[in-house]
């Protein structure tokens, strides 16, 4: 479509147009920053290293033809579905805490003043420091690493519902009281739906931390997962393939964030 204006032909690209244009620059910066990480690899490794460097061993020109192979065969699929299946029951330990208290913390003026210096202090403390204490009181296995995970997680979750709370319409819990609401039924219909976006924004956060966290926690003895994975690949000297398993962890670390911001996008989308 077009328009005259001061004797020549101005062009009016429609809205959608225009967003579709915007979506296509932003994706093709997306790769060029990614093919910038993969030339940046490449370079330090084939071109700068020495002939022999033990640099070399992690080539991208190795590493890629490993992730292929391991993506066709069964035995990373088993690895990475048994870390995803941790980090679903850790995210679920983290929110039956973290969603109870956020709202109690949010609501009663004393119970965060109870409880936020005993929170910020625990915050402070990595999750990787309980990893023997982890150990120790549940035993080697899955136990641990939930615990960690949940651990991790929970604080964003926690932190996040808490302002939601905080940042509550007053009108609207004054409407409810006004209405003969019960408390279950302000909790339920008010409150909830109120801070769903900000419990969202701290979930989204804490896959962040907990997929960060996985890889370490799964070197705590067991049996499979991606950081069981990494460390068996180390033992085989099988540096192509540890390189892929880093290439997939990355992978899938973004397509979940991909996935959790979309979720929030979709039912919050102003805290998107």
């Amino acid at each position: 479509m077009s328009q005259a204006s001061t004797g020549s032909t101005t062009s009016v690209v429609s809205p959608d147009r225009a967003a579709l244009r915007r979506r296509a620059l932003h994706a093709a910066l997306g790769l060029s920053g990614l093919l910038l990480i993969l030339a940046l690899w490449w370079l330090g490794t084939d071109v700068l290293a020495a002939e022999r460097s033990f640099a070399r061993r992690f080539s991208p020109t190795s590493a890629l033809p490993a992730l292929v192979t391991l993506l066709s065969g069964p035995d990373l699929w088993v690895h990475i579905a048994v870390s995803l299946k941790r980090v679903l029951i850790g995210l679920a330990a983290a929110l039956a805490v973290g969603v109870p208290l956020g709202l109690l913390v949010g609501a009663s003026r004393l119970a965060e003043a109870a409880t936020t210096p005993a929170f910020q202090f625990l915050r402070m403390i990595s999750p990787l420091s309980w990893m023997p204490i982890a150990v120790m009181m549940f035993g080697v296995g899955d136990a641990p690493i939930y615990f960690l995970l949940a651990s991790a997680a929970v604080w964003p979750i926690l932190l996040n519902t808490a302002a939601g709370v905080r940042q509550l319409d007053r009108h609207w819990l004054l409407l409810a009281k006004s209405l003969a609401a019960t408390r279950f039924e302000t909790l339920t219909r008010v409150v909830i739906p109120g801070v769903l976006g900000n419990v969202l924004t701290g979930l989204r956060l804490a896959i962040g931390i907990t997929w960060i966290v996985l890889v370490p926690c799964e070197m705590l003895g067991v049996q499979a997962g991606l950081g069981y994975f990494i460390l068996d690949t180390r033992d085989r000297l099988a540096y192509p393939e540890l390189m892929a398993t880093v290439i997939a962890i990355g992978v899938i670390g973004y397509i979940i964030d991909l996935a959790a911001r979309k979720v929030v996008q979709r039912y919050a989308p102003a805290n998107a």
